[in-house]
């Protein structure tokens, strides 16, 4: 399991429950009205907005959640006021992570965050200890089986995209973007009938740990730790793991 694409096909399948559904309502509320504090409500004018939408109506949150999310955020309604915090640290044999969280009480989200990663193998390290192993980009993933690679690369590039990436053991091919024109290249796709899987702009590594063994679980268990906390936003990290020792965390 390398990098993002996995990982993404592996919580998608862990998300199939009644709990994981209802705390991805609770990150996406956060998002969505955190979005529409800082960029106003209007979609087509707030990227952010409009993309924290498309993943709530994905998981099928309703119409007048969203709404009042926005109205949140935006004031028209008495809402929480959340603070944009991002973590840096190590997982298990080194591996650098970074947490991305939206807080209302930062006094309660750190001894959090520390006990999670203490108690499977990581610590919490000091801002811009591991930043720098990351680049900020968009992140797009389409399905190998329902088109072609020359039909993707040719949408994808002509509208802006940085790269394309065609591992053979994977079943997505894996488009990347500079933060700013992820929105032109996800329309320009979707424009082509090529559907996507999954969209995102994320933190991607420039290079990747290794692991296997023990450190595998312990990695698995601290992702999962962490994505489980109602603060937590994203989880980045530059670990590589097995297929078989992935496998085991959806099982």
């Amino acid at each position: 399991m390398s990098g993002h694409s996995k990982w993404s096909q592996i919580k998608y399948k862990k998300a199939n429950t009644d709990a994981k559904r209802g705390r991805a309502f609770t990150k996406l509320v956060k998002e969505i009205a955190v979005a529409a504090r800082f960029g106003g409500g209007d979609p087509d004018g707030n990227p952010r907005l409009r993309t924290a939408m498309e993943k709530a109506k994905e998981v099928n949150m309703p119409h007048d959640n969203i709404k009042r999310a926005i109205m949140k955020g935006t004031g028209e309604l008495p809402g929480v006021t959340y603070e944009e915090i991002m973590y840096e640290g190590y997982g298990p044999s080194g591996v650098a992570m970074m947490i991305e969280t939206l807080t209302d009480n930062k006094n309660r989200t750190v001894p959090e965050i520390r006990h999670a990663m203490a108690k499977h193998g990581g610590s919490l390290g000091e801002t811009g200890c591991v930043s720098w192993l990351f680049d900020k980009k968009g992140y797009i993933l389409v399905n190998k089986s329902k088109v072609s690679e020359d039909s993707v690369m040719s949408a994808a590039l002509d509208a802006g995209a940085e790269d394309m990436k065609n591992d053979p053991e994977e079943e997505n091919f894996e488009i990347i973007t500079a933060p700013e024109d992820f929105n032109n290249v996800k329309a320009a796709l979707e424009k082509a009938n090529i559907p996507v899987e999954s969209a995102e702009i994320t933190m991607l590594p420039k290079n990747y740990v290794v692991l296997d063994g023990k450190a595998a679980e312990q990695m698995i268990r601290l992702m999962d730790a962490l994505e489980d906390h109602d603060d937590v936003q994203n989880v980045y990290a530059n670990f590589d793991i097995p297929d078989e020792a992935a496998e085991k965390a959806v099982k």
